[in-house]
């Protein structure tokens, strides 16, 4: 039985804006001109697929991701044009050469052995179909770095030490040599944001929406509350709110592939 956290689409929603900004930035460097099938493995709540019926109005798109919780929050979205499913990545499958547009954005990270599945992505796209990929390249950036610290300390790591490791994932040139190995033309690159949030510990409130809550959900409720509390402490000394803000630098990686034609 597959064992997951539960996403709370509420909690990833918070400062959409930023997390937006990579995705838009994604999908514009994708050169189809009027596809007519696109899909978003990883699609989350939904808003940002959304987006892709606007950049493309002739395509239908469907939105696949594992988490029960965000397809349940992308349902009123849901038209003749977009459609959402429950699947695995790992399992997801499609015809070959039946699809033009394959999106991944923020998924692929969670995923070791994340090069071995683009051949058959690949293999699914039409000839010059394109496959576009972000992830988040930040595992070195303390708020990754505070919450594996703390989470292999007593009491909590019997709990959640395991749950604070994350793969290593690829750098851009890891991408050219696996996606050029499937005679694709292929442009990646990463970018640093430099995000400036409001709110009260902002940082904390980021992450808990995303790298940090696996570690929050396996943790019993009594030292989860104790967890989130030192956690939160140590985040606001490395990340000090200002008078502007708190800035939280992100590195990203993306990668935008092109099948080649026959």
């Amino acid at each position: 039985m597959r064992t997951s956290p539960v996403w709370s689409p509420q909690q990833y929603g918070k400062y959409a804006d930023e997390r937006g900004r990579p995705f838009a930035d994604l999908v514009g460097r994708i050169q189809a001109d009027d596809p007519a099938t696109v899909v978003d493995l990883g699609s989350g709540p939904g808003n940002l697929t959304a987006t892709l019926l606007d950049r493309w109005p002739g395509a239908t798109v469907h939105g696949v991701d594992s988490s029960a919780e965000m397809i349940e929050a992308a349902q009123p979205l849901v038209s003749d044009r977009l459609t959402f499913e429950v699947g695995y990545l790992r399992e997801w499958t499609a015809a070959p050469e039946s699809i033009d547009v394959i999106v991944t954005n923020a998924t692929l990270q969670w995923i070791p052995e994340q090069l071995d599945l683009l051949p058959g992505f690949v293999r699914t796209l039409r000839p010059g179909g394109w496959l576009a990929i972000q992830i988040p390249g930040n595992g070195d950036a303390p708020s990754h770095a505070i919450l594996r610290e703390l989470a292999a300390t007593a009491p909590y790591a019997q709990y959640a030490a395991d749950k604070s490791l994350r793969p290593d994932v690829p750098g851009p040139a890891d991408y050219v040599a696996a996606l050029s190995a499937e005679g694709c033309s292929v442009d990646a690159w990463e970018t640093t944001y430099n995000h400036l949030l409001q709110g009260d510990n902002a940082v904390l409130e980021w992450v808990k929406g995303t790298g940090a809550r696996p570690v929050l959900q396996a943790l019993p409720d009594e030292l989860r509350v104790r967890f989130e509390e030192e956690y939160g402490a140590r985040l606001a000394e490395a990340y000090p709110r200002r008078d502007f803000g708190t800035l939280l630098p992100f590195r990203r990686i993306f990668a935008v592939a092109q099948k080649k034609e026959d």
